[in-house]
């Protein structure tokens, strides 16, 4: 199966929220602000029990984004997601029956790895496009750096440790499509709804990453 480019979905706003959403309200605020500030595409992970609600509500009440699902782990979680209407699968782990379940979608999918061998199994179900994750933790750009030197064909959204201090570094390499991240979503500022501050930081990181390119 010819899946949809991830790639393709995300580029014109190459870094990808993660959102831990306590209340649909919030996700629905947070989804404005982001697009506000210049991303269009969002991953609300399933860490709390409101998570697939507030997909639905993203989806339903901010056709503008594009809303995904996240810290998927098991196949039926998949189906749930799915059944949900998320427009993208991510998952922070690779299994081949995981990644398998999310091809039979035949949604755009970002699996996750961090180790050779789990790149080396992703490139036998036809997967180029992956989540490199935790991505500070194992070795951050020098690791990249050497992956890619051995996975050329391979295309990475780095996620786990990424913000201002490093997202340059991070799409200076030419292995880099996208950056997931929660810096511009940080909890205290949805506890106390600064709405203004996260399309404020969502515009500064579209802006430095739009500046990189055109050097």
């Amino acid at each position: 199966m010819l899946l949809p480019s991830f790639q393709a979905l995300v580029k014109g706003s190459p870094i990808l929220p993660v959102l831990h959403m306590e209340s649909v309200d919030d996700a629905i605020n947070v989804s404005r602000a982001l697009y506000a500030g210049g991303i269009d595409s969002v991953e609300i992970v399933l860490r709390s029990p409101v998570a697939l609600d507030c997909i639905r509500a993203v989806k339903e009440q901010m056709p503008e984004i594009t809303v995904g699902v996240g810290t998927l782990t098991n196949s039926l979680q998949v189906k749930e997601a799915v059944s949900a209407g998320a427009q993208f699968l991510v998952s922070p782990s690779f299994t081949k029956s995981l990644a398998s379940s999310m091809i039979d979608t035949g949604l755009p999918i970002l699996p996750g790895v961090a180790t050779p061998s789990e790149i080396t199994q992703a490139l036998e179900l036809g997967l180029t496009e992956m989540k490199f994750f935790p991505a500070e933790q194992y070795g951050g750009v020098n690791g990249l750096k050497a992956l890619s030197s051995v996975f050329s064909q391979v295309k990475f959204c780095p996620t786990g440790g990424v913000g201002p201090h490093n997202i340059n570094d991070y799409f200076a390499l030419e292995s880099i499509f996208a950056v997931g991240g929660s810096w511009m979503v940080a909890k205290d500022l949805v506890n106390q709804k600064n709405w203004s501050q996260i399309s404020r930081l969502s515009e500064q990181a579209i802006s430095s990453v739009k500046r990189l390119r055109e050097l």
